[in-house]
């Protein structure tokens, strides 16, 4: 059930620019106006900028430059997405409060995100540094579809996450497969996906993503600061993180949305123009033999696509890859 507070940030922002009275807000609300006048208090505590007139009411001239749950409604232009809202200070990771969010019957689209993770992950049990101003976020989706869909999932969120980065900040980041984003050759953010299911039915899925905001270099050590970047790195920029947050919601919502109704094509499309190094030769290594082929992209269902050892096309599902340079 949607709290008292969260339907006075979604009527204030779908005001925006006009007063909301006190009278209007106590009966939409159901409540009196002196507990309106608090829970503005409350917001103004939040960190947001809150003007009050006589005979016109409230509205919201500037929210915090930090990630909660009033922030991240406040604005926030999605359906479905981010009705339901976690955040913690800081968790061992996103993936797990999900976990146990999911199986405590948590809707399809809520969200988990928290200010700080001490165990994040990566893929095959990797560790993620979730150190410094990042957004550390899972979702939790409930689709109807077959459990070997799952990874399609994966490359979606790649698509949603470059279009919210373009929109804030005019950079063009490219598309590791299976699950990175980077820029300029270094790792931006990392998605990691994880799924509760039946033999044919998927119960829950988890889209756990970590990306670098506002992190100056000097706060990695020197192994990372050579293989990772954030967008304040690249730009000399600070970013309001639950901006980009919203932004990258509404673009997760909307591609979302287009897969559920059109398939995993339009989705393929879009990865591949935004692919690093197709075309490049790269090693690859299963658990059975080592190659290098050149990356011809991706299938209809996700797989990397490659030149396999005799020089034909192989799906490759799994595998350690090294990327070499883009031929000239």
């Amino acid at each position: 059930m949607q709290s008292t507070r969260s339907k006075l940030i979604e009527i204030l922002s779908s005001n925006h620019e006009d007063y909301a009275s006190g009278q209007r807000l106590s009966e939409l609300l159901s409540i009196s106006r002196n507990a309106v006048w608090k829970h503005m208090k409350e917001l103004e505590k939040d960190g947001y900028v809150i003007e009050a007139k006589p005979r016109k009411g409230y509205r919201i001239i500037k929210s915090p430059n930090k990630i909660s749950t009033n922030t991240i409604r406040w604005g926030l232009e999605t359906e479905w997405l981010g009705n339901e809202i976690i955040h913690k200070t800081s968790v061992g990771s996103t993936q797990l409060v999900g976990h146990e969010a999911a199986q405590n019957g948590a809707a399809h689209g809520t969200i988990i995100i928290a200010d700080e993770q001490t165990a994040g992950r990566g893929r095959v049990q990797k560790n993620w540094d979730s150190n410094g101003d990042g957004i550390w976020m899972t979702i939790i989706l409930r689709p109807n579809i077959p459990p070997n869909r799952a990874s399609e999932l994966t490359l979606l969120t790649a698509v949603a996450i470059t279009k919210a980065i373009k929109k804030i900040t005019n950079i063009d980041p490219l598309i590791k497969w299976p699950n990175d984003i980077l820029i300029k050759e270094k790792k931006l953010c990392g998605i990691l996906t994880e799924m509760q299911a039946e033999q044919d039915q998927v119960q829950y899925i988890l889209i756990g993503t970590g990306l670098n905001v506002n992190q100056s270099n000097q706060l990695w050590d020197k192994q990372l600061q050579n293989i990772a970047t954030s967008l304040y790195q690249e730009t000399g920029h600070t970013f309001e993180k639950h901006t980009l947050l919203q932004q990258i919601l509404l673009q997760f919502e909307r591609t979302y949305n287009n897969y559920m109704e059109h398939g995993f094509q339009p989705i393929k499309q879009q990865w591949e123009a935004n692919a690093f190094k197709i075309g490049s030769e790269i090693e690859i290594t299963t658990f059975h033999e080592q190659w290098v082929g050149k990356f011809l992209g991706i299938s209809d269902e996700g797989a990397l696509l490659a030149e396999s050892s005799d020089g034909s096309p192989v799906k490759i599902y799994s595998a350690d890859i090294k990327w070499f340079s883009r031929p000239k």
